[in-house]
């Protein structure tokens, strides 16, 4: 129950934070290819972005627990 209220809460700060986030996914490094008939988008930067700052906020975490 705590993972689900957790990404509750996270989904609503992207929900009410989503003008501020517009960089998330336009981030050098991120590859964009536009076609006419497709389009393929893989966010290299910005998962490596998210993966640090998740990290560092469980470091933090798991360092006040102890």
């Amino acid at each position: 129950m705590l993972i689900g209220a957790l990404l509750i809460i996270a989904g609503l700060l992207v929900w009410l934070l989503g003008d501020k986030l517009r960089f998330l996914g336009r981030l050098p490094g991120d590859i964009r290819i536009e076609r006419e008939n497709y389009r393929i988008y893989i966010p290299i930067t910005t998962m490596i972005l998210v993966s640090v700052v998740l990290t560092l906020i469980s470091w933090v975490i798991q360092r006040f627990v102890k």
